[in-house]
């Protein structure tokens, strides 16, 4: 049996009573966590104004459009819900593969649950079913440098997800994943690293084109026989290897080994974060008293090294930045890469003294050997050092649920209110109790709307 033949069979297999009571766990807190994260980026402006736009063009879909008071079609509902959902970096993902399998899963799960009544069972199934594949293929493709994790693979997920969710057999499966493959965006790392906004349309771009695989597949079009190895082997990576993809399939689960994110900016800063805020906690020094920062990286970190980002999404990939907010507001929330924060003085002083290094055996998936290395020397000499391993948030570095919890409460209040946030937390315990999913969906717009 191939590896397509495999996942696939996994894809149909996947049913929540089969499930350990741990993966079944995991799953509702990642939906809690995405939500989260949907709900809080679909405030900013051109995500609200997105939103309108794809309300006006499916005036008579049946998908909810988080965070608003809206709907659209499953298609541009997913678009627009998984935009927003990486729009603040909040996202979660998985360092064994697959970037950030949630965002590429849940926007496209939760809108055609909606649409068709599905139950929460079902929902809760695609989305281990699609996180599986998703994560599993990423971490069999070792993408080119500037090949962007965002919507590479997602399509597949997404494809993966919504075929759990109409029950379709193994090599129905099977041929939409082909499918969703030749269909896998092209995407870099340049619009992230230059602030470009762009850059968060991918995993809502690869979701919508993993529902449309589905209906490319009921249409009739035909596939390649191994699709994934067309492309990650010829094109976005330097070598996908099919065998990692399968091997001990079943006996774990990606989405109990995913981590979530508690700084609000890319995951190549997390390691520096984690040091710095310990060490600002330990030491109790200010801003006023770092004459300089030496952080040694990943080899990605080198190309994060602008210290006067002019945008939220273009400080949110700069190390220089991130550790200079962390340092001046003691913060690494949302809040702190806001716009009206960017041209903080005290900030872009601190990042114009914060340098950065690489280290080539650093690798974010490594758990036996350092992510980040940080030095601060003092203006009265002392020199503070500190060493980060996998970072807190990590499945092995984990935080308390509760700390998720109120990470959720703290994204969504805003734009809900806190007591339909706290609503939400309590449905989405139950989740694969509902009967219905749209007992959950009719919670993700404001009380007003």
């Amino acid at each position: 049996m191939d590896y397509l033949t495999r996942l696939a069979r996994f894809v149909h297999e996947t049913r929540l009573g089969d499930l350990p009571a741990s993966t079944v766990k995991a799953s509702r807190l990642v939906l809690l966590d995405t939500i989260g994260a949907i709900v809080a980026g679909s405030a900013l402006p051109e995500n609200t104004r997105l939103a309108h736009r794809a309300a006006r063009r499916a005036p008579h879909g049946g998908a909810s459009l988080l965070g608003h008071g809206l709907k659209a079609d499953s298609l541009l509902a997913t678009f627009t819900n998984a935009t927003a959902g990486v729009a603040l970096e909040m996202d979660e993902g998985n360092r064994l593969g697959g970037g950030h399998p949630a965002i590429h899963v849940i926007p496209a799960a939760l809108a055609v649950a909606e649409e068709m009544g599905a139950d929460g069972r079902r929902l809760l199934e695609s989305i281990v079913a699609g996180y599986e594949v998703g994560s599993r293929l990423g971490g069999a493709t070792q993408a080119r440098p500037n090949v962007h994790a965002h919507g590479t693979w997602g399509t597949i997920s997404t494809a993966a997800a919504v075929a759990r969710l109409h029950d379709l057999p193994g090599d129905e499966i099977r041929h939409i994943i082909n499918l969703s493959a030749s269909m896998s965006p092209a995407n870099t790392w340049t619009p992230a690293l230059e602030g470009a906004t762009i850059r968060n349309a991918y995993p809502g771009r690869s979701g919508l084109e993993g529902i449309l695989a589905v209906d490319l597949h009921r249409a009739g079009f035909t596939a390649l026989d191994d699709a994934p190895s067309d492309v990650y082997g010829t094109i976005l990576a330097d070598h996908f290897e099919p065998a990692q993809a399968v091997e001990g399939l079943g006996e774990s689960y990606r989405i109990e080994e995913n981590y979530f994110k508690l700084h609000a900016c890319c995951r190549i800063n997390h390691p520096a974060l984690d040091a710095i805020m310990a060490l600002r906690a330990e030491a109790k020094i200010t801003a006023e008293q770092v004459a300089r920062v030496r952080i040694t990286s990943i080899p990605f970190g080198l190309r994060m090294t602008e210290p006067a980002p002019r945008s939220m999404l273009g400080a949110k990939f700069s190390i220089p930045y991130a550790a200079a907010a962390a340092l001046v507001l003691g913060r690494t929330d949302a809040a702190a890469f806001a716009d009206g924060v960017l041209a903080d003085a005290r900030i872009r002083a601190t990042a114009a003294r914060v340098e950065v290094a690489a280290d080539p055996e650093m690798a974010l998936k490594r758990a036996d050997y350092p992510t980040a290395e940080v030095w601060i020397t003092l203006t009265d000499g002392r020199v503070l050092t500190r060493t980060t391993g996998v970072v807190r948030g990590d499945a092995a570095n984990p935080v308390a649920p509760d700390e998720i919890v109120a990470k959720f409460l703290a994204l969504a209040g805003g734009p809900l209110g806190e007591a339909r946030a706290r609503e939400i937390v309590e449905v989405i315990e139950g989740v694969d109790g509902l009967k219905d999913i749209r007992e959950l969906t009719a919670l993700l717009t404001p009380p007003q709307a």
